[in-house]
């Protein structure tokens, strides 16, 4: 229920937090689980007190039951143990502190917690996370490697150890953070998102050692998967052995099975890789010879073609019948004109033989009136009319005796 209160009418401490307690009184029991971080067994005392923790969030809560309560499950419960709670929530007035009154405390087997990760891989692999196509692939040669694992730890050693055995220039940005306990989760994942928005870190190496399926229940722990699948540079999952598959290896872009193998497949061997290029230049080599090998054998079939060895000799075969086609030419241009010329010849004998000039010539007159007309018959001119007399030296003017005419 809300409560009205201004700067003028305002609550008292006391009164905030009695309101508190009844909220909290009405919640009733509730099942709980968590982590044991924190756990006190006083001699002689008929309460124990303990710390449940949340791995994932980083909260911690105060729990307190009956020694009979506890001493049920004191043979398999500990400190770091997973356990669940039937508690009722409390609160402390005087302090205003939450506390949680347990009435059961059941110890979470591995059975469970695997069944509990399965259906966490389910959800997430519904999600798309481990999906093929988000993975993205790994550079060639990092310049600069993030690895997140623990202070000191032999899983450290390998990968520094031999990645530098294989490329000597190789360079590490390190986050040494608990990897497993309640910090771990927290710890890990700030770390991984601290080399994620680091701008030189080339690709980032999460490793870890083996160890039991409590001890690597931190790198299955939804909070660090969804934190690795939103990391822009590549990951690499390193964890525990060959048969250890928390879920991290499904969320990186690479899982390796030792840290000693996440060294070998991040970093490439400076050996192998001078091996690979003398390889390469050998086969480069004989690539070159036998290409120059056959471009020699080419040419050399080439000179041998008598067109390469005498070029000339087609040329004067050509000149030659071009010389004969030249003169075969001129004869046959030269019977054309001659033909053509006699015909030029006969035709000018035969026009000049039968042009009005050359009848002129032989005595004969043209007779014309005086518009031009050509007299053909007597009857064609009138008495006394005066014509034109044409012959071959020029021309002179007629008259038609009226005796004679027509």
């Amino acid at each position: 229920m809300a409560v009205n209160t201004s700067a003028e009418t305002p609550m008292p401490v006391g009164e905030v937090s009695r309101l508190i307690g009844g909220w909290i009184d009405r919640l009733g029991s509730v099942w709980v689980e968590g982590q044991i971080t924190q756990l006190s067994r006083r001699p002689g005392a008929g309460v124990v007190f303990l710390t449940l923790r949340d791995p994932s969030y980083d909260i911690s809560v105060g729990v307190t039951c009956y020694r009979q309560v506890f001493d049920a499950v004191a043979d398999v419960v500990g400190e770091g143990a997973r356990v669940v709670v039937l508690a009722k929530p409390e609160w402390y007035a005087p302090r205003g502190q939450l506390s949680l009154r347990a009435a059961e405390i059941r110890p979470v087997g591995v059975g469970e917690l695997l069944a509990r990760l399965e259906q966490t891989k389910k959800k997430l692999a519904g999600e798309g996370l481990f999906a093929p196509e988000r993975k993205k692939p790994l550079p060639f040669l990092p310049q600069l490697i993030g690895l997140v694992c623990g202070r000191a730890s032999a899983a450290e050693r390998d990968v520094l150890e031999n990645a530098r055995h294989r490329w000597p220039a190789v360079r590490f940005e390190v986050r040494n953070v608990p990897v497993q306990g309640v910090h771990a989760v927290a710890q890990v994942t700030q770390a991984v998102k601290e080399l994620d928005e680091h701008a030189d870190v080339d690709v980032i190496v999460v490793a870890r050692g083996g160890g039991s399926v409590e001890d690597l229940l931190p790198f299955s722990d939804e909070q660090l998967v969804r934190a690795v699948a939103a990391c822009r540079t590549p990951v690499v999952s390193a964890i525990g052995h060959e048969p250890d598959t928390p879920l991290l290896d499904y969320v990186a872009d690479l899982r390796a099975s030792t840290p000693t193998d996440a060294a070998k497949k991040v970093v490439p061997d400076v050996g192998e890789e001078l091996e690979r290029v003398g390889q390469l230049r050998a086969r480069a080599r004989r690539c070159v010879e036998a290409y120059v090998e056959r471009e020699e054998r080419g040419l050399a079939q080439a000179l041998s073609r008598p067109s390469i060895q005498d070029p000339h000799r087609m040329i004067d075969g050509r000149a030659e019948q071009v010389d004969a086609l030249l003169a075969r030419g001129r004869r046959t241009l030269g019977h054309l004109l001659d033909r053509a010329d006699s015909e030029l010849t006969h035709t000018h004998a035969r026009v000049v033989a039968l042009s009005p000039a050359a009848t002129l010539k032989r005595g004969y007159a043209v007779l014309q009136k005086a518009d031009g007309h050509v007299v053909r018959a007597p009857g064609e001119v009138a008495a006394d009319e005066s014509l034109r007399a044409r012959v071959a030296e020029g021309e002179f003017s007629v008259r038609v005796d009226p005796e004679v005419g027509g």
